[in-house]
């Protein structure tokens, strides 16, 4: 099985990301031995990764001394229970030894001893803990907190500078639930809650999760998307692997103890209800009407139980939206429980009425693709089997009769899919040629073109994506721009995920294991390469724009860059194609167009407003812990958000009128939260406005949000082409801007 789809963030045994203990354990109380079959497999996982993994030659045995630092981190992400001279004496002991005490003898031990003292920091301090809580705090004192740890290299030098961190750290957990409207006893027994949920958690530790977080650490030396899969990790592979909460849609990971929202289902009803967003955090979970349980510190398995249902029900989520500045935020989000069909995820379009120089308007087209899906998706039960290409061309034909002048491919958030998919799709603009270069570990170079002789769309066009647009995504939206067929507008480059993966069960990888009964693990590898038509990667940097448009996306850790050993950027021999990229002279002319635009425009003020505000809550790397402080900034940051909102209404009134032509069934209403006076009600958490996306409580609301600065700019990038292309000055060759060249 191959993986050209969705940026997964790299991910390990969401359980193990939990920083707790169990009570009344110690190092001493714990013992786990590695069994024969596991053995095995942490042999055969390191000779998969010598031989058949894309990066192997970057990576050298001397290199494996990395594991132990790094697994700590895996234990511990933001640094707070190991001292640093645990990590002295553990790469002292173990580091130069990684290689040959796994390749060679199939021990993972320390992966074992060094949560033993991990296990034991925690215990010790988490007593610790349940003592400070018993004291006075003072909020009024001038002193800071470093919220986020996990980019620090080093921990505590002693338990001296650890206690006064931990002091600061109670502090800050105590003063985010005064913020959130709770006493000051409420908000002790809310944090002492937290932390024996930890205690219960690590005393359910079981050594094959510790070897599945060891060992996934090595493959992780090779590139992010690397992991090893327990036995029973690979068994549960529907939700391990993608972390697919049944029921709502949604993709989910573990970050410090709280469950991030890696990414929503295209089609799901989270995507629906359209309010669950990417890097969201859920803080709470309530069933129907009833009170949410806090479920930071949960094992993500029990988070899955809880979220998952029947089907028709209601499910209530807490959280924290990842646009909020101050960690205190908190958003109530109402999910009804569903399946994911393909008629809600399917490509949908509109015809935008866009006015024109002459004040007259211009019919332009959309078409949103929110995955590159087939026809032979697992799950699919429609009776209707499609595929995202012949959805798009199905939809090209409706926005043809409907008069359309020009085209915008929305691809904001479309996190990939079928590859076959994205060679058909970029197949229905250009000529027969070249689409996506593959290249192996071995060096080979596969050339996938498209050969259809017939055109869909021949007419200006433009692609618009996003920090979230990866992998398929990139492949279509760089072709385009290689053959000139389309301007690229959006956030500065698209995620960068250019890299294939492939799953290999051990059992089928090491004879050894064939004729085992003992149920055996998998490994997760990357193998290949994707190159464009001109032989760039697509591989960390992603497209770049050809227009830059403002977006908070450019300050938020959601690319490829972020992760740790990315693959690097590089370029191959350009394939035979009869392309080129747009002429400069009409680049530079919509360029400008658009600068000016930007410039002038109230919609890019506010915009850009509120991009500022965001980068500078974001460059706050120290969050105050004198209350006085805090409620003045939650104030100042609650006056932002509903000025921002007044401005945006008043903005809406201008949104081109659009008419939209969806496929397959009608989509459901959306559910909504309650309103902000009803969700203040016995302290329950308040609506907050703070996402700039559509948040408009409608439920009948239109697919196409208000004030979609992106879109609306996009649409006015093809309108500037069509312009220009009256103009015989700004052809290139036989055919005006951003159109298909004549044949022959």
């Amino acid at each position: 099985m191959i993986f050209h789809s969705t940026p997964f963030r790299r991910w390990l045994a969401p359980w193990l990301l939990i920083l707790s203990s169990a009570a009344g354990l110690s190092g001493a109380d714990l013992k786990f031995e590695t069994p024969p079959t596991l053995s095995t497999e942490a042999q055969a996982l390191v000779t998969l990764l010598e031989n058949a993994h894309y990066n192997r030659g970057a990576v050298h045995s001397e290199q494996y001394k990395e594991v132990v630092p790094e697994y700590m981190t895996a234990l511990d992400s933001q640094h707070l229970f190991f001292l640093e001279p645990d990590k002295v004496d553990f790469s002292s002991r173990y580091g130069n030894n990684v290689y040959y005490n796994v390749d060679y003898l199939g021990k993972i031990d320390a992966a074992y001893d060094i949560f033993y003292l991990y296990d034991d920091r925690v215990t010790s301090r988490i007593g610790w803990i349940f003592g400070e809580l018993k004291k006075d705090f003072d909020f009024t004192a001038v002193d800071t907190y470093r919220l986020d740890r996990s980019k620090l290299d080093y921990w505590p030098a002693d338990k001296a500078e650890a206690d006064e961190l931990w002091h600061k750290r109670l502090k800050y957990e105590v003063l985010d639930q005064l913020l959130n409207n709770k006493t000051l006893d409420q908000a002790r027994e809310v944090v002492r809650k937290r932390y024996e949920r930890m205690l219960k958690n690590v005393g359910e530790t079981e050594g094959s999760e510790l070897a599945e977080l060891f060992l996934t650490t090595i493959a992780g030396l090779y590139d992010p998307h690397s992991t090893y899969f327990s036995a029973d990790t690979y068994e549960d592979f529907g939700i391990q692997m993608k972390l697919q909460l049944v029921g709502i849609g949604a993709m989910l990971g573990t970050e410090d103890d709280t469950c991030v929202v890696r990414e929503i289902v295209p089609g799901g009803p989270a995507d629906l209800n359209r309010q669950l967003k990417p890097n969201d955090k859920i803080i709470a979970v309530a069933q129907g009407d009833g009170e949410p349980v806090e479920i930071i510190g949960m094992k993500l398995r029990k988070i899955v139980d809880m979220i998952r249902g029947e089907k028709d029900t209601r499910v209530r989520l807490i959280v924290q939206p990842s646009s909020a500045t101050d960690s205190s935020v908190r958003k109530e989000i109402v999910i009804t429980r569903d399946v994911v069909k393909l008629d809600s995820a399917r490509a949908r379009a509109a015809v935008f009425q866009v006015p024109g120089a002459d004040g007259k308007t211009v019919p332009l087209g959309v078409i949103t693709l929110p995955a590159f899906y087939g026809s032979g998706d697992e799950g699919d039960t429609d009776s209707d089997k499609s595929s995202a290409s012949e959805d798009v061309e199905k939809l090209i034909v409706q926005l043809k009769q409907a008069g359309i002048q020009g085209l915008v491919l929305d691809l904001r958030h479309n996190g990939g899919g079928f590859l076959s998919e994205a060679i058909e799709l970029a197949g229905l603009f250009i000529h027969k040629g070249p689409v996506v270069q593959v290249k192996d570990y071995e060096g080979d170079i596969q050339v996938d073109s498209d050969r259809a002789e017939n055109l869909s769309y021949d007419g200006p066009m433009a692609v618009l994506v996003d920090r979230f647009s990866a992998s398929a995504s990139e492949i279509v939206a760089g072709a385009l721009q290689d053959y000139g067929r389309a301007v690229v507008i959006g956030d500065s480059s698209t995620h960068g995920k250019g890299s294939v993966q492939t799953v290999v069960e051990m059992k089928r990888f090491a004879p050894q294991l064939a004729n085992s009964p003992a149920k055996t693990g998998a490994a997760k590898i990357t193998i290949q390469k994707f190159y464009l038509p001109d032989g760039s990667s697509t591989q960390l940097k992603g497209v770049v724009s050809d227009i830059v448009l403002p977006s908070i996306d450019q300050y938020l850790p959601i690319g490829e860059s972020d992760l740790p050993h990315a693959l690097v950027w590089d370029k191959i021999r350009t394939s035979s194609f009869h392309g080129e990229p747009i002429n400069h002279r009409v680049l530079a002319r919509l360029q400008l167009l658009s600068t000016e635009r930007q410039a002038n425009l109230k919609e890019f003020d506010f915009l850009r407003n509120y991009v500022d505000w965001f980068k500078d809550r974001q460059a706050q790397k120290l969050v105050s812990l004198n209350l006085v402080e805090r409620r003045k900034q939650k104030e100042a940051d609650d006056a932002f958000r509903k000025d921002s909102k007044l401005e945006r209404d008043e903005l809406a009134k201008a949104d081109y009128p659009f008419k939209e032509f969806r496929l397959g069934a009608p989509l459901p209403p959306r559910i909504v939260a309650p309103k902000a006076a009803d969700a203040n009600k016995d302290g329950a958490p308040k609506d907050d406005d703070s996402d700039l996306e559509d948040t408009d409580d409608d439920a009948n609301a239109d697919a196409y949000g208000k004030v979609d600065v992106s879109l609306r700019e996009a649409l006015r990038v093809v309108n500037d082409a069509i312009d220009l292309g009256r103009n015989h000055e700004f052809w290139a060759s036989d055919h005006a801007p951003l159109t298909v060249a004549a044949k022959g």
